[in-house]
């Protein structure tokens, strides 16, 4: 690897060109660990304190000067941006850090359009490099026994890139292990269980890696491993799943492998039903698609994005010979339970299965048996007592006290035949047994055996007692009857240690269920959705399926509501404002009634917040007590409504360290909770948002960063000058990180909120418009501020040099000298010697474009003198430039070059990327006058990164062109080609808003800009 690279994963060292590099202070590698990873200029006062906690703030800034200099004498080249009171590391240093390109392979990943917890095949380049490149604990073996500060920072930085292994590792495993990869995947998992021993997770994913693998022996020797580890560092026995996975292994059970399977077939016609489920390698089995789909309108909705789940159901049926089952599908509201297990059962159906259908409902689970009743009673009415093709009637095998016992509950079977006698007494002993098996019995005949019956019920956690203690019975006696059990429930209506939940991880252990969790759907499968829909409403819009998507958060039933909600024969298209169709309002109103009066309330202050919140913000704007705050949390995140999420850095910074606490579990939760609050409790909730914000970021020093959200809260609140004066900061901070159009927007409304410094916020959105191209609003701007300060010259001066350059970039060369000269005659007269050899630096630059040379070099040479008395470096670097501009246009390229090589000195020196930008594209036009188009194409290339990120839309259209030119120059047609498409569209765009009456003029010198 070439250049200068900083490892950081293991015990810190700088190289060059693979050599060390010497730095002879520790405190200097801290600073620059700490500058790269916070990626964002840092005060000089802040480090001090920071490295130097001890000292005094003379002392500390004295310290830290001299670490400075250890450092630039150890890398020999001035990497840092150094100003009198802030120091930055910049993006386009040439600084290689390793985990800043770990970080950038993790978030590679994040591309991919899937969920973050899953694992595509583009997916493991990156994860394995991200692996590769963590050498060792973050800083291993160093620290700064006088800084706590540091070493806090240094232990969280640690501790999140462990994290950020682990979870690297983790998927690399489930990636490798999808390709039936097992020993590459048995790596990554033995590396992730040596992160923490403890982690039974990666135990038995180890576990299952072996079996997979075919090393039993290993697997077994893994559990043992485990137990000895657990007992000696916490004195507990492993979980009870981990002691069922050895089981299952033990017996040859529970983990699916080609080689388990096939002598499973060889011994036992039917293996357990969790060795069909349970493994996450098995052979690919899909459902054929239902005959009657359901169908909106007459538009039929795909069954996608499911085949996973679809062949595990028809691999478990299919299997049963001798002993039933017992399959749960589970899921939150509308992700699809019931759709799959209708499109199973259509399917099972057509193989010649019987099926018995019921549904528990919301409100009835006062009614005994209730499901049990719909259920038989509905194949009771299908059967009309008789098979089909004239075969015997299904109960003719049936022994008469069964359907005698049954009858008690369905009167109805006591008419089927004559022999059926008096059921026995209810108060006898062991009469409910007889009426469980009677029940029992009733169902298995109706569904048969060759092939096994389906015994169907719907939303289970609303069944009532009676019909559970059935249930039960039927489920433990599931031995050499053919039957498959299929229920769907909602996990978060099963609070911890239901009884549903204790039957399932009983039958579970006895090998005879499976639990099948729904995920959602990803991108893919909406998109499909979207094109079976397409035919009836033409071909949608390009951005229709992410929009979609992101509507919906892959929620199937969200997907079809919203499809069905098009109008019919209208085009697919991306509407700004998507209403929530009725049937998802339905939907979500029904999930938050039962939130409770506190819920409720919490639920209202966390919409108000935003989809993502955290505690403290959460507890003072709801105005309730931590504890009931608490409470409420926990009862919302067992109902699914909130979720918790990671904790995040959001800035990698110790003093902006923010946790985002919880999450809405979708976004139309919190859109429908905020729409049916109140406008005045909305108000009150927002103001209180805001108040806690301000506190919240006083105390981490990062007010700055959340001054956007305060400003939002303090504007709903009805708080317009509190509002103004944090659109205004959060302008500041957008336009500080070159977020131009971001940045615009808040400034526009600290102006229509009334900011009081209307000429200050006008000069602000100026500077915005013309770094966005827009040059009629700039001089808007520019002309109004103006108009309000006509009494200050020196901010007088300043516009009018901000439309002389606007005028400049035009081509209006009159225009921009005339607004040139007053503002000159407005900084004479407030003796601004500084800003008057910036001014003449850029008046220069205009006299050269109307063919004055003499006159240009005048006032370039002017305003280099003025910079000099000034000592104002940022006016000897435009003056270098200027000089340096003139020179090359006489021939006289060594000046040119010398001149310009000292202005991009001075540049770099100050850390100024907008004189930065001008040097190097200046130094490019001259190497390439000179010949040397190696060296002209690195000098333009560095300027263009550097105007991108400052967001100069016209400058950078230059730049391209300019690098257009000098690619076809070096027989590189295609990277010219290339940029000039790119330029194209760009000054095509740039000074749109001007309106000439003379329209041959239109645009005159927007596409010539070559040098600044």
């Amino acid at each position: 690897m070439k250049g200068l690279v900083f490892y950081l994963l293991g015990m810190p060292r700088l190289e060059r060109d693979s050599r060390p590099v010497e730095v002879d202070t520790r405190k200097a590698i801290a600073l620059l660990a700490y500058l790269a990873l916070t990626g964002k200029q840092q005060s000089r006062d802040t480090l001090a304190a920071f490295l130097w906690p001890d000292y005094s703030q003379t002392n500390a800034r004295a310290a830290l000067r001299r670490t400075l200099s250890a450092l630039h004498r150890g890398l020999g080249a001035a990497l840092l941006e150094t100003g009198r009171e802030v120091l930055n590391l910049p993006s386009g240093s040439g600084l290689w850090v390793d985990v800043s390109e770990l970080q950038r392979c993790l978030a590679q990943c994040a591309q991919h359009g899937h969920p973050a917890n899953q694992v595509c095949p583009q997916c493991l380049p990156w994860l394995n490099e991200a692996a590769r490149l963590y050498q060792g604990h973050f800083m291993a073996g160093f620290t700064l026994r006088d800084s706590v500060e540091f070493d806090d920072w240094q232990f969280q930085q640690s501790e999140t890139l462990r994290r950020e292994l682990a979870g690297a590792l983790e998927r690399l495993v489930q990636g490798h292990a999808a390709q039936g990869e097992y020993e590459a995947a048995l790596g990554h998992a033995q590396r992730w269980l040596s992160l923490d021993h403890l982690h039974e997770p990666a135990h038995r994913q180890l576990m299952q890696l072996y079996t997979l693998a075919g090393q039993h022996s290993a697997a077994l020797r893994q559990y043992q491993v485990c137990v000895h580890i657990l007992e000696k560092e916490l004195g507990v026995s492993p979980l009870q799943e981990t002691t069922q996975l050895y089981l299952d292994i033990k017996e040859q059970r529970g983990i699916w492998s080609p080689q388990a399977a096939r002598q499973r077939e060889e011994t036992d016609p039917q293996p357990g039903i969790s060795s069909l489920l349970a493994a996450e390698q098995r052979e690919s089995w899909s459902l054929p698609p239902s005959e009657q789909e359901p169908a909106h309108g007459q538009v039929r909705i795909p069954f996608v994005g499911r085949e996973f789940e679809s062949g595990a159901l028809l691999r478990a049926h299919t299997a049963i010979q001798r002993d039933g089952c017992f399959v749960v599908l589970e899921g939150e509201a509308g992700i699809g339970k019931t759709r799959l297990a209708e499109e199973f059962l259509a399917d099972a159906r057509t193989r010649g299965a019987r099926v018995i259908s019921a549904r528990c409902y919301s409100g009835e689970t006062q009614l005994a048996y209730a499901p049990i009743v719909e259920g038989i009673s509905n194949a009771l009415g299908q059967t009309g007592g008789r098979d089909a093709d004239n075969a015997p009637a299904w109960h003719q095998d049936l022994p008469a006290h069964w359907l005698a016992e049954a009858a008690r509950l369905l009167p109805e079977l006591s008419r089927l035949r004559a022999d059926i006698p008096s059921a026995s007494s209810a108060e006898s002993p062991g009469a409910q047994a007889r009426f469980f098996e009677g029940l029992c019995q009733v169902i298995l005949a109706l569904c048969g055996a060759q092939p096994p019956g389906v015994l169907f019920i719907d939303d289970l956690h609303w069944a009532d007692e009676a019909s559970l203690n059935l249930l039960t019975y039927l489920v433990r006696r599931l031995h050499d009857r053919p039957l498959l059990i299929l229920a769907t429930w909602r996990g978060e209506d099963l609070v911890p240690g239901h009884r549903l939940r204790s039957l399932l991880a009983e039958s579970q252990r006895q090998g005879s269920s499976a639990l099948l969790a729904l995920p959602r759907l990803t991108i893919e499968a909406v998109s499909k959705m979207v094109q079976a829909y397409a035919p009836a409403s033409g071909v949608p819009a390009p951005d229709f399926n992410q929009r979609l998507y992101q509507e919906t958060e892959g929620l199937p039933f969200f997907v079809v509501e919203y499809l069905a909600a098009l109008p019919e024969g209208a085009a697919i298209t991306s509407p700004e404002n998507w209403p929530i169709p009725h049937g998802v309002r339905d939907l979500l109103h029904t999930r938050l009634s039962s939130s409770g009066e506190t819920g409720w309330q919490l639920l209202q202050a966390a919409a108000v917040l935003g989809r993502s919140f955290d505690f403290d913000t959460l507890h003072e704007a709801s105005g309730r007590s931590e504890e009931e705050t608490i409470s409420a949390l926990e009862q919302l995140i067992t109902r699914g409504l909130i979720r918790e999420a990671q904790p995040v850095n959001a800035d990698n910074d110790l003093q902006t360290l923010r946790l985002l606490d919880y999450d809405f579990n979708h976004e139309k939760l919190r859109s429908l909770v905020y729409s049916e609050t109140s406008l005045a409790r909305r108000r009150l909730l927002h103001q209180r948002a805001a108040d806690a914000l301000v506190t919240h970021g006083r105390g981490r020093h990062d007010l700055p960063a959340l001054s956007g959200q305060i400003a939002y809260h303090y504007k709903q609140g009805g708080r317009a000058r509190e509002s103004a004066e944090y659109f205004r900061m959060a302008g500041e901070h957008a336009r500080s990180l070159y977020a131009n159009a971001e940045a615009l927007a808040h400034f526009q409304s600290a102006l229509s909120l009334g900011h009081p410094d209307t000429a200050g916020v006008n000069e602000a959105i100026g500077d915005m418009y013309t770094l966005l191209g827009s040059y009629t609003a700039a001089i808007h701007s520019y002309e109004t501020a103006m108009a309000q300060v006509v009494s200050q010259p020196q901010a007088t001066g300043r516009l009018a040099h901000k439309l002389g350059e606007i005028y400049h970039r035009l081509g209006e060369w009159e225009q921009a000298e005339s607004y040139f000269q007053a503002g000159m005659a407005a900084l004479q007269a407030s003796a601004e010697t500084a800003a008057q050899a910036h001014l003449y630096a850029a008046w220069s630059r205009t006299v050269h474009q109307r063919g004055q040379s003499q006159r240009a070099s005048e006032l370039a040479t002017q305003a280099l003198e003025l910079a000099r008395t000034a000592a104002d470096q940022p006016g000897l670097a435009q003056a270098h430039n200027i000089l340096g501009i003139l020179a090359r246009s006489r021939g006289d390229l060594p000046e040119a070059t010398r001149h310009l090589e000292h202005s991009l000195a001075l540049a770099e020196e100050m850390g100024q990327p907008t004189a930065r930008v001008a040097a190097l594209n200046n130094l490019s036009l001259a190497y390439a006058d000179r010949g040397d188009l190696e060296q002209a194409i690195g000098y333009a290339s560095r300027a263009l990164d550097l105007c991108i990120q400052l967001g100069d839309r016209h400058r950078a259209a230059a730049l391209h062109n300019n690098l257009a030119d000098l690619y076809h120059v070096a027989g590189r047609e295609a990277e010219a080609m290339a940029h000039l498409k790119q330029a194209v569209v760009i000054f095509a765009e740039v000074g749109g808003d001007i309106a000439y009456q003379d329209t041959e003029r239109a645009n005159p010198e927007i596409w010539k800009l070559t040098e600044w």
